[in-house]
């Protein structure tokens, strides 16, 4: 039996969970956890109903069904969006799209996505067209995994099948979380983190038919879920015990379903909500490469008007698979046989056409423009060696290793310290070490700037993290009183909400820099931050003219007084500040300088240094 209302819930997880993607409703996201309450309150109440009817559960057709309702869809927006991303974007890119396309055919992408640190709610400049399908792996594990649990539990009666569940679901919960704080991407994509959310929904079953019948709980459900909608963002640790609020909203308004308020229902079962929950599950699967193809062709973030053209570019796609795809195969009488005969080879076909793309991959790239130059992509991309060598703090580290270069006799010791953006420094500097004959200690860590100033916790960075480090950090630069501390920042970061001032925010953690590192060195050198990229270079320079690439930003020199200031604008900007410099790419993402052109500036770096008297 349908229920309205569970529609029109469908249809606003759907277009929360495009909304966030298009960058309208910051959290948006949480229509995915209101799509596994939804999950465990329906296939739940269908298990029990199929062993309260017939004393036992039927697994084959049951996975059978299953199968008929979701691998049809999946795979034709999965092998679509595959196509179309061959033709869009640069084969440079082909390695990681058929790595994903491998992942999202294997039924385990939450797992191998979570392994290769695609961070969901902080994507980079190039994301997965296929990385949304991790939630569809988080239910297809349960879907496993859950009929023979309950099927055990209902040997011993209703009661046990109860207890079972709440245990459950309380581990589940507690798991998250504790992961979520510990190892936030695991707990964002795994089955067990998420376990909870569809056990909540499985717990409605047995909840007593007085507790409903409070008319004032729907409207505080509703409060719930456009609180979690519009406060929540890419910087709220979830899911853990922030996800509790959309959950109980969306168990409260399953629970009060026959005492909805009229305006509800005349929202939930009005025609727009029924149609657009009917066609969710497809709408769901193309909201994300309808979003990322285009801006991924493009090389720079979709415009407000454009991202309502891929919305509804969205629903159309949505509307046409459900009707020729969906709707046909999940209704068509199939022998069970053929239903997994047809799953195994589209899984296997999948997973093939997966490496196929990946082997078509070319690292090569030659621009277009006046000038032509061939670059290798992973040389272009290559990271300075304190990544390769262990001497890059990352997240959930708090102290640096021995991370000492150069002439490692030498009774002179340079400290560079900061974060990613004082670390593109470090192939310059290494190369002045050996020439120059000092010892380099190189102090840097991911997302963590030198810069004293809090930042709001976002994704795998942990605020409290990087705070332990740079008291680890400051520390040994007190213990070394080195001949010259050299910092630089990424000075882009976004400020905790509600701070008034983003200026005296980053000059007050300079402030803060200044008076920790007093008495630690006679050179206190602070290298502003390098031009800010608008695109990302490499892949911008792959997929069009090299004059298109050359719209990176100026970054103003915004030190406090105190620091000795070297400003490496000049060096990579003219009158604007070019892609390519003197042949060589300046950049290797859409942020930091390459390592090619670090060294470049070694001439640059060494006269600045020499003038701040560094050098005798």
């Amino acid at each position: 039996m349908r229920i309205l209302q569970i529609q029109g819930l469908r249809a606003l997880a759907a277009i929360l969970v495009t909304l966030f993607h298009a960058r309208i409703i910051p959290g948006g996201f949480i229509g995915v956890d209101i799509f596994y309450v939804i999950s465990g309150y329906l296939i739940t109440g269908l298990i029990l109903r199929e062993i309260e009817k017939t004393g036992r559960l039927d697994l084959k057709n049951f996975y059978q069904r299953r199968i008929k309702r979701l691998l049809p869809t999946s795979v034709f927006v999965l092998f679509v969006t595959a196509l179309f991303a061959w033709f869009l974007l640069p084969a440079i890119t082909r390695d990681s799209l058929g790595r994903d396309l491998f992942a999202a055919s294997a039924y385990i992408s939450n797992y191998l996505f979570a392994w290769w640190q695609n961070d969901y709610q902080n994507l980079n400049a190039t994301p997965s067209p296929f990385i949304h399908y991790w939630s569809l792996a988080v239910e297809e594990q349960f879907y496993l995994i859950w009929p023979i649990f309950i099927m055990i539990l209902a040997r011993y009666g209703k009661k046990i099948v109860f207890i079972g569940v709440a245990v459950t679901t309380f581990l589940s919960l507690l798991f998250s979380i504790y992961l979520t704080q510990t190892a936030p991407i695991w707990a964002f994509y795994s089955l067990p983190t998420r376990a909870w959310e569809l056990g909540f929904g499985a717990l409605l079953l047995f909840l007593p038919t007085s507790v409903r019948k409070f008319k004032i709980l729907p409207w505080f459900a509703l409060l719930g879920v456009a609180v979690s909608a519009l406060n929540f963002d890419e910087n709220t640790a979830f899911p853990g015990k922030n996800a509790l609020l959309p959950v109980l909203a969306t168990v409260l308004l399953i629970a009060t379903i026959t005492y909805w308020p009229p305006l509800f229902n005349d929202l939930a079962n009005s025609r727009l909500s029924q149609w657009l929950g009917a066609i969710s599950y497809p709408l769901y699967l193309w909201h994300w490469p309808a979003l990322v193809l285009p801006s991924s062709a493009l090389g720079r973030p979709l415009k407000i008007h454009e991202r309502f053209l891929c919305i509804l570019l969205t629903i159309l796609l949505a509307h046409l698979t459900s009707k020729y795809v969906e709707e046909p195969i999940r209704h068509k009488k199939l022998p069970v046989r053929a239903v997994y005969v047809g799953a195994l080879f589209t899984t296997v076909f999948s997973l093939v056409a997966g490496l196929v793309i990946a082997s078509s991959a070319s690292s090569m790239i030659t621009t277009k423009g006046p000038a032509s130059y061939k670059f290798d992509l992973v040389k272009i991309m290559e990271k300075p060696a304190v990544y390769g060598d262990g001497c890059h703090v990352n997240y959930g580290e708090t102290k640096s290793g021995y991370c000492t270069y150069g002439d490692k006799n030498s009774k002179t010791t340079v400290v560079l310290y900061g974060d990613s953006h004082a670390a593109q420094w470090f192939p310059a500097l290494e190369q002045l070490a050996v020439t120059r004959g000092f010892k380099l200690i190189s102090l840097t860590k991911s997302a963590c700037p030198a810069v004293d100033s809090p930042r709001p916790d976002q994704g795998a960075f942990k605020m409290v993290h990087c705070a332990k480090w740079r008291e680890n950090s400051i520390a040994r630069i007190q213990d070394l009183h080195p001949a010259a501390v050299i910092t630089s920042s990424f000075q882009y970061f976004t400020p905790p909400s509600g701070y008034p001032d983003r200026a005296k925010w980053w000059s007050d953690g300079q402030g803060k820099l200044l008076k920790e590192l007093n008495g630690a060195s006679s050179h206190l050198i602070y290298i502003s931050d390098t031009p800010r990229p608008l695109r990302d270079i490499p892949n911008c320079l792959a997929s069009r003219n090299s004059n298109s690439c050359d719209s990176t930003e100026k970054s103003p020199v915004a030190i406090i007084s105190g620091f000795e200031v070297i400003d490496p604008t000049p060096w990579l900007c003219s009158s604007y500040c070019p892609a390519i410099i003197g042949g060589v790419v300046a950049y290797r993402d859409a942020s930091h300088i390459s390592v090619a052109m670090s060294k470049v500036l070694i001439p640059r770096l060494e006269e600045a240094l020499m003038a701040k008297g560094l050098f005798s």
